[in-house]
């Protein structure tokens, strides 16, 4: 009698569940075994519209992004100090051929570089190209091609303050670890690394970027690729909430370069160095026979000048700077700094012609340029 009361009683229980709608269904996409057990998630009906999202850029990416773990040797060679250096990042696959994606600052100067897929498989790792000017890198694993898991690129043309972004990384050497925020701010500047020039149209995010974060994946929720992480502002080395991305536009723009060339094969103006003031870049110094000078564009004027002294005439040279062209604009767009003058340069290929907006004697005048390949 007991015993066929408890039974009516649990079949009353399951019929007032599935009376409630309750049911055990999958998430978005269809998880592979050799994915970790994150991946073994409760019912889609049991999350919230966002925590869905969040589970879904997840599941999408995380196995294209990959552990980059670098050696080197510091210190000086000739007086025998060196000493071995370790440094760790993130990476991102971009085909099934083996190449991946990260900073350039991650495996600068590195002697052996390993990668570590989402299956925890490591691989010898070669420097096909890197590009210091853009923190841009690309290597090259040799893996079966039934382990890569390349990342889709999206766009960052339209991106908006506020939209929500998502970071997969190896935070401290915790593998594929995924953080979630908004775009703070865009086209921001960052100072570039050793001297070089600065980093242009910069993603601001307050995403938590930590150690190792380097070289990873800034995704939309379309789990599609809208720039790469790479830097903090922080006193302590950990995420202070302020973020930088570089946008996927420069990368698509950078990456086959690398992977064709090994380097970036940037259009040269044939101006060697400007000078900046108020009111635009005075120029300086122009390369013998470059595109500058044979547009005829004009340096400062080295002027004899003589002076007496006592019985004596004596010559001295001068630099005239006015005689020197100022730079305003370049194809209409107003040019105030060497870095805005860089970047619509390099925007362009070799062989493409620009017009060059500057005042010379007071007068504003346009100069067409046919821009050469850089050396």
């Amino acid at each position: 009698m007991r015993k066929a009361i408890v039974l009516c009683l649990l079949s009353a229980v399951l019929g007032g569940l599935a009376a409630y709608g309750w049911q055990h269904t999958p998430l978005m996409g269809s998880p592979s075994s050799a994915e970790d057990a994150t991946n073994n998630a409760p019912a889609t009906n049991l999350l919230t519209p966002d925590e869905q999202v969040n589970v879904y850029v997840y599941r999408q990416v995380n196995r294209s992004v990959v552990n980059i773990n670098t050696r080197g040797l510091s210190g000086d060679k000739f007086l025998m100090f060196e000493i071995v250096s370790e440094g760790e990042g993130s990476g991102t696959v971009i085909d099934r051929t083996g190449h991946v994606l990260t900073n350039y600052h991650v495996v600068e100067g590195a002697r052996e570089i390993r990668v570590t897929l989402y299956d925890g498989k490591a691989y010898a790792a070669r420097l096909v190209g890197g590009d210091p000017n853009t923190d841009v890198a690309v290597l090259k694993i040799d893996a079966p091609a039934e382990t890569l898991f390349p990342v889709i690129f999206g766009s960052s043309t339209d991106l908006l303050v506020g939209q929500r972004v998502f970071v997969i990384g190896n935070p401290f050497g915790l593998e594929r670890t995924l953080a979630i925020g908004i775009i703070s701010s865009l086209n921001r500047s960052l100072p570039g690394r050793h001297g070089r020039r600065s980093l242009r149209s910069i993603i601001q995010i307050d995403a938590a970027i930590n150690p190792g974060n380097s070289g990873g994946p800034l995704l939309d929720s379309r789990a599609k690729m809208i720039g790469m992480n790479t830097a903090i502002a922080s006193k302590t080395g950990e995420s202070a909430g302020v973020g930088f991305a570089i946008p996927v536009n420069t990368i698509a723009r950078v990456v086959p370069q690398l992977i064709r060339h090994g380097r970036v094969r940037r259009a040269d103006s044939g101006i060697a160095r400007v000078f900046q003031i108020d009111r635009g870049l005075l120029i300086l110094t122009l390369v013998p026979g470059g595109p500058a000078e044979r547009a005829g564009l004009h340096g400062p004027r080295i002027e004899t000048r003589q002076k007496r002294q006592g019985p004596f005439i004596t010559e001295q040279k001068m630099v005239n700077l006015a005689a020197a062209d100022m730079i305003v604009a370049v194809d209409g767009r107003p040019t105030k700094t060497a870095d805005e003058f860089l970047e619509a340069v390099e925007a362009k290929q070799p062989g493409d012609q620009i017009v060059i907006t500057v005042i010379r004697n007071g007068r504003q005048k346009q100069v067409p340029l046919r821009l050469d390949a850089a050396k």
